[in-house]
């Protein structure tokens, strides 16, 4: 067979999905789980709403959507505080690291972020020919002085931060993160993950200042706004540097529905109070659920409690699969020291109960 003729770059990469979904997961097993806590979904869902404003939307899904983004942008401007210039919208957070990577990234370049931070960007990253450069968590912690002190060694053109941070739902006072993004080098871009901010604690998000030219702010509908599935998200920065989006993003990416439900969720801060409040409530559950087993669950400032097995990897795993195996579809991080946690999804009360009942004989077993 004649070889294809794919770039030097992509023959080099590994076909890899960055996380392997819960429905690959059952496909496998054989059988659907019974709950559903690995994801970082928000299983409340949508303001009822936005599900209306969907609907809607759904019997005019036979013309494209509107390329500009332009009355969304409008109303997150409003909503910001900020100039609709000061804003792009893509089709997720993850095609949006994907176009930041195009943009910045030839095979070689530095990125600078933390070792076991966020999967799916480093995929880009790797997908465009970067080089990754990691530095290790601190107590838990994504950690700005040491992602400095990086990018003085390697000068990268980006830099991945996360506040909450994923896996381990940590987070920064909004003055360490305000010093960290002065900070950065002028020939270098912050990418600032800010994907669960609306679950953090006051006094954990800067205030929007669009008049710094390097740094990006990606935040999303897929978590507090619970339309993950819809695939929406935005980019805020500096007015020229987000118009760089425009040369290379797809135009017509993100779907009527979506644009349409973004909307009406962003009108229905009401609702969003309410979720807020439910996945509070959820963390406090799980904590104690996990404490009831002698574990240990860490602060949680998004829609996920970190829970320290108080051991290693490997025992975590085993915990894992045996929750796994028993229908409670979870996540761990990947990397050491953060995979000797387990991680669970903020759920309903019907959700917790199950993880509540099946923890403990999946810790028994592990052990």
């Amino acid at each position: 067979m004649t070889a294809l003729p794919f770039t030097p770059l992509v023959a080099s990469l590994p076909a890899t999905v960055p996380f392997v979904g819960p429905e690959t997961q059952e496909r496998t097993r054989g059988a659907k789980f019974r709950v559903r806590l690995g994801a970082n979904e928000n299983v409340f869902g949508p303001s009822p709403k936005a599900v209306a404003a969907m609907r809607a939307a759904a019997a005019e899904c036979w013309m494209y959507c509107d390329p500009e983004n332009y009355e969304l942008k409008a109303a997150l401007a409003a909503h910001l505080g900020v100039k609709p210039d000061n804003i792009a919208v893509g089709e997720g957070i993850d095609s949006l690291f994907g176009y930041t990577a195009r943009m910045f990234l030839e095979p070689g370049d530095a990125v600078v972020t933390s070792l076991g931070a966020y999967p799916t960007f480093n995929f880009h990253v790797a997908g465009f020919g970067g080089r990754l450069v990691t530095v290790p968590y601190v107590a838990d912690r994504e950690d700005p002085a040491s992602l400095l002190a990086a990018a003085a060694r390697d000068n990268p053109k980006l830099i991945y931060f996360a506040n909450p941070d994923n896996p381990m739902a940590s987070w920064s006072d909004a003055t360490v993160v305000q010093r960290f993004m002065t900070a950065i080098p002028e020939d270098c871009v912050l990418c600032l993950d800010e994907a669960y901010h609306e679950f953090a604690p006051t006094g954990a998000t800067p205030a929007l200042d669009v008049t710094i030219p390097n740094v990006l702010r990606f935040r999303t509908f897929s978590k507090a706004y619970g339309m993950a599935g819809a695939r929406i998200a935005y980019v805020i920065g500096e007015a020229s540097l987000i118009k760089a989006f425009d040369k290379i993003r797809n135009h017509f990416s993100v779907n009527r529905i979506a644009q349409a439900g973004a909307l009406a969720a962003l009108a229905d801060q009401a609702y969003l109070g309410e979720v807020v409040a439910k996945v509070d409530r959820a963390r406090r559950r799980i904590g104690e659920i996990a404490r009831a087993s002698g574990l240990e669950p860490l602060p949680s400032a998004a829609n996920f409690v970190a829970i320290d097995c108080k051991s290693d990897g490997a025992l975590a795993k085993r915990v894992l699969d045996g929750l796994i195996q028993r229908g409670v579809f979870v996540r761990m991080p990947g990397v050491a020291p953060l995979n000797r946690c387990i991680r669970i999804s903020a759920g309903t009360d019907a959700d917790l109960e199950v993880f509540a009942a099946e923890l403990p004989a999946a810790l028994a077993a592990a052990r």
